[in-house]
């Protein structure tokens, strides 16, 4: 039996951080030593972080991501190291060094750059042309980066008909509800096909809008799962890899047979580098290496449970944001509303409940029940809370511009100073204390613009921006079955939502149902349906108007508004770049 102890090290890095990264890749290696692992990957861009965006221009910056490569080959004696970062040859490449017992041995570029979404890589990046395999100690290894992996004649066949019997593609792969299965479907097509083992090594963690989710995978040349990281959290991933599976597999298989013989006559087998740095012949490798005692196999289970991955992802993204961005306590304008009670729960998780402050800022409008709820919903979760009112200073801004508004009727302006003034008391507390502000818009109503610039936008971080208002809901009640006793008062899930700003209001005095917003919301903004493909779905033509008015007559707000946290496929923000000024109407 020829075994290969392989490890993928799924860890979260500080985007910039080149210090920090090396210590933690240098920790990692240091526990697989340990562990007897032979072959250690890391993610995608893993010393940089993901994405460093226009840091990629600061001559700098990438020296030094040089430098740091060069300071951990050392620390690759006895095991061979596979490690994201970026690459200057002539042009940038996003690019994996093969690191192999204290000698770096080759480097391979990212070949598909992807340039859509979230993704940016044409801006930065020149495509790689060429692959190699590394035959090393007692396996031949291919190596691709994140996007070469989804292209099913790309680089990985490539790769297998000139003999790669693992390969391995690391990745940063950003998450959103849903994906996962799709990618270990994806991934597991890949290994059967071509038949290898197939190390799938994802970053993990927030960064801006995006969360990465991990969830590294090892599939056999069967397509089946052999071992699987942690979902939202850093792992060593690992497992013995038989490579008489892969040769078995091979031998039965007609078609492998036909794809080496092609790939022989048409002169593109790969060339192979060996662990002395000498070009070998296609398909030549080297042996050695001792079978090692049996490892910890890692097989964690999958979420199946869609609100738990959400949540989880929600906040990840959250504590990281914080952290990363050196925030010790968050700020939460608490109203006595859903919104803002999903949003405390999320930051006590996130950060803990000693650092999560609520404020309460009610006007002579606001109702007993919502100071009733808002209490309980920080005792509930162990939270401070402080009432600061609003009226004295609403009375007083309303004086002051009295002579200015002479002769015009109250609208919605004195409603927006209301939430202007909220926005003011939690900034002034953020300056004075250093506190990051939470802001608590959801998805639906940020698409709409049912929300106060310049007030209950006020913000940091806006946790709940790529979430539905239906969403917000199913989060809610998963949340409150987390726990033996629900931390979100029962009344806050059932009471009509209602922003209080004048007597009586609630939502739905403005906005359609919110069942019916949030399925124009999906088709419009994340399938980009036009009003006519709408209509077909059944929902109403007038409403449908009304709801794209609103959607495409607010992208000012939404591009001054707060980041928030990717976890729909089209989040508004990067995913979504429309004009500001803008006459089309689909």
């Amino acid at each position: 039996m020829s075994l290969l102890r392989a490890a993928m090290a799924q860890i979260n890095p500080v985007v910039g951080d080149l210090d920090g990264n090396l210590k933690k890749i240098v920790r990692w290696i240091r526990k697989a030593r340990k562990a007897g692992v032979q072959l250690l990957t890391f993610p995608e861009l893993a010393l940089t972080g993901y994405p460093p965006k226009d840091l990629l221009l600061k001559p700098s910056f990438i020296q030094k991501n040089l430098d740091c490569v060069q300071k951990i080959v050392p620390e690759t004696q006895g095991l061979c190291v596979i490690l994201g970062f970026v690459d200057y040859q002539d042009d940038l490449y996003n690019a994996a060094a093969v690191l192999h017992d204290g000698v770096w041995l080759g480097t391979q570029h990212k070949i598909y750059l992807p340039n859509y979404d979230v993704f940016d890589e044409n801006r930065y990046f020149q495509a790689g042309v060429e692959s190699r395999l590394y035959a090393l100690d007692r396996a031949l290894l291919g190596v691709n980066i994140c996007e070469d992996i989804w292209f099913p004649g790309g680089p990985t066949m490539d790769m297998a008909r000139s003999g790669a019997e693992v390969v391995i593609n690391i990745s940063a792969s950003p998450f959103h509800a849903g994906k996962a299965p799709n990618r270990q479907q994806m991934i597991s097509t890949r290994a059967r096909d071509n038949l290898v083992f197939l190390l799938f090594n994802n970053l993990v963690g927030g960064q801006d809008d995006l969360v990465l989710d991990g969830r590294s995978l090892m599939v056999n040349p069967q397509g089946e799962a052999i071992a699987r990281g942690r979902a939202f959290e850093e792992d060593l991933v690992m497992a013995d890899l038989n490579l008489d599976e892969v040769r078995h597999e091979r031998l039965k298989s007609p078609r492998n047979r036909r794809s080496v013989v092609e790939a022989r006559k048409s002169g593109t087998l790969l060339p192979v580098v060996t662990s002395r740095g000498a070009t070998a012949e296609p398909g030549k490798k080297i042996g050695g290496g001792r079978r090692p005692a049996p490892p910890p196999y890692t097989l964690h289970t999958e979420l199946p449970d869609p609100c738990e991955e959400i949540y989880q992802a929600l906040t990840l993204g959250l504590a990281d944001y914080a952290a990363k961005n050196n925030f010790k306590k968050v700020l939460i304008g608490i109203s006595g509303g859903i919104d803002s009670a999903l949003t405390a729960a999320l930051a006590t998780d996130a950060v803990g409940a000693a650092n999560v402050l609520g404020v309460f800022m009610p006007s002579a409008i606001s109702s007993r029940e919502s100071a009733e709820d808002a209490q309980a919903l920080a005792k509930n979760l162990g939270i401070a809370l402080k009432t600061i009112p609003i009226q004295e200073g609403f009375d007083a801004l309303l004086k002051t511009l009295a002579p200015s508004f002479k002769g015009r009727p109250r609208d919605t302006t004195e409603e927006n100073i209301q939430a202007r003034l909220r926005g003011i008391i939690l900034m002034a507390l953020s300056n004075k204390f250093g506190y990051l502000v939470l802001s608590t818009g959801n998805k639906s109503e940020v698409a709409v613009g049912y929300a106060t610039l310049y007030g209950d936008m006020a913000g940091g971080l806006s946790v709940l921006s790529d979430v539905p208002k239906t969403q917000v809901y199913k989060l809610s009640a998963y949340r409150n079955g987390l726990g033996r006793r629900p931390v979100i008062p029962e009344r806050i899930l059932t009471k009509a939502p209602s922003a209080e700003l004048s007597p009586g209001q609630k939502d739905s005095d403005s906005l359609p149902d919110y069942e019916i917003l949030d399925g124009i919301l999906h088709a419009y903004v994340e399938r980009d349906a036009s009003a006519d493909e709408i209509a077909a779905l059944g929902y109403d033509r007038a409403t449908i108007r009304q709801v794209i008015g609103m959607i495409d007559g607010n992208e000012y707000k939404r591009q001054q508004a707060a980041p928030g946290i990717r976890i729909t496929p089209r989040a508004f923000g990067t995913g979504r770049r429309l004009p500001i000024t803008n006459k089309y109407r689909g």
